[in-house]
């Protein structure tokens, strides 16, 4: 089975995000043949377009992991019924200039944690929208929406609700053989 490398991008800076903590539990739950690629978002600069002749590396490094990716894993926040402006501003500069996305065909997946029963779920909703846009192979299940995310990690940010794990373990295979899938 080929090694799949997955680009895990969460839509938040904070450093003990639950949605950072996700992806740290998707990395460890993750099946053989998958491999998550932690990007972090802490160093792209605002969106602007005058900064496109001049590249900044941050944003150039995260392109090329996501280019050199089998697909993406978004953990996505939810900010008042929305994602977050973080991860809008990735989705941004990721497709920019025009024509150089490294959003398109990509295979793509989503998580959320948030301190609502609800796990995230409009901010995951409201994405696939965009995401459309992109062009991307949305896998849309299972999904993975982790409410009450507050009583969910522990004091290190290890996810410790074991449905929540599976539900992970379960969109990782899927995702791994819906990648594999749409290969000749």
């Amino acid at each position: 089975m080929p090694d799949l490398k997955i680009a895990a991008i969460a839509g938040s800076l904070r450093r003990d995000s639950h949605n950072r903590w996700l992806l740290a539990a998707s990395q460890e739950l993750a099946p053989e043949g998958l491999t998550l690629d932690l990007i972090s978002l802490d160093t792209v600069p605002l969106y602007n377009m005058d900064l496109e002749s001049d590249y900044p590396v941050a944003v150039q490094e995260m392109k090329d992991r996501v280019i050199a990716s089998d697909g993406v894993l978004f953990a996505v926040p939810e900010h008042n019924y929305s994602y977050s402006g973080v991860l809008k501003n990735a989705l941004d500069w990721g497709s920019r200039p025009y024509g150089k996305s490294c959003w398109d065909g990509k295979p793509v997946i989503l998580q959320s944690a948030a301190a609502g029963f609800m796990g995230g779920g409009r901010a995951q909703y409201h994405l696939r929208q965009v995401l459309g846009y992109f062009s991307m192979k949305q896998m849309y299940f299972p999904e993975v929406f982790v409410g009450a995310s507050h009583t969910k990690f522990d004091a290190e940010g290890k996810l410790t609700d074991e449905m929540a794990r599976e539900a992970i373990r379960k969109q990782l295979s899927a995702f791994r053989d819906f990648i594999l899938g749409g290969r000749a």
